[in-house]
């Protein structure tokens, strides 16, 4: 097996809280009705992975569509549990409210970058607010979908971010808490890793790259 050089990770649910931890705390916060979400939220996901084709999350993760638009239309969609209209100002910025740091995981991208392995961030953007002032000590590249007009589990984006990291897929290992993405990487030819627990995530990094990151 090639020596792997570098560890391209998603943002959302893999640097931060799960998904669907914050979405809970906004459902909850804005009790809106949780079935009625879920069934909107399950077609438009279904559709924007479905394959070529534009729906709202599409736009939105490659950048055709603003924010603010999205925001327009996620709203209408909406209601809360007792019938009431949901405010479309500043309602992606509420629905990550909850989006938590998880410090185990930029401790070992720092910890890997000290071991000669290069890092990048590839996420597919909801118009969130990143920490972009830690980039510079995590990461030696940043793709983010909406400002390079492309998006998991495009072929496109994974081939960008492996450009600027001036690396080939079999030197890469890829992490990404959603299984579709993380089969797109594989597909390219990187190690795919679906994280669904931080611990899990950390010693599998370890087998692979031969760096400690758990205590």
């Amino acid at each position: 097996m090639p020596v792997l050089r570098g560890v391209i990770t998603d943002w959302g649910g893999v640097l931060t809280s799960p998904l669907n931890d914050a979405i809970a705390s906004w459902v909850t916060a804005e009790q809106l009705d949780s079935q009625h979400y879920r069934r909107v939220m399950r077609a438009w996901v279904t559709e924007a992975y479905a394959g070529p084709g534009t729906n709202p999350i599409h736009g939105l993760e490659d950048g055709s569509l603003e924010p603010a638009e999205f925001e327009r239309m996620l709203a209408a969609e909406l209601r809360t549990v007792d019938g009431g209209a949901v405010p479309a100002e500043g309602l992606l910025d509420r629905m990550f409210l909850a989006f938590l740091p998880v410090e185990p995981m930029y401790d070992a991208l720092r910890a890997v970058r000290a071991h000669g392995v290069r890092t990048a961030l590839l996420s597919n953007s909801w118009g969130n607010t990143y920490p972009r002032e830690l980039w510079g000590e995590l990461f030696d590249a940043v793709v983010i979908s909406g400002e390079v007009g492309l998006r998991k589990p495009d072929e496109a984006i994974y081939r960008h971010a492996l450009d600027t990291l001036g690396l080939e897929p079999v030197e890469c290992v890829f992490v990404d808490d959603i299984e579709h993405n993380v089969h797109a990487a594989e597909a390219l030819g990187m190690i795919g890793l679906h994280h669904t627990d931080v611990l899990a995530t950390l010693i599998r990094l370890e087998e692979l790259l031969g760096v400690p990151l758990t205590i």
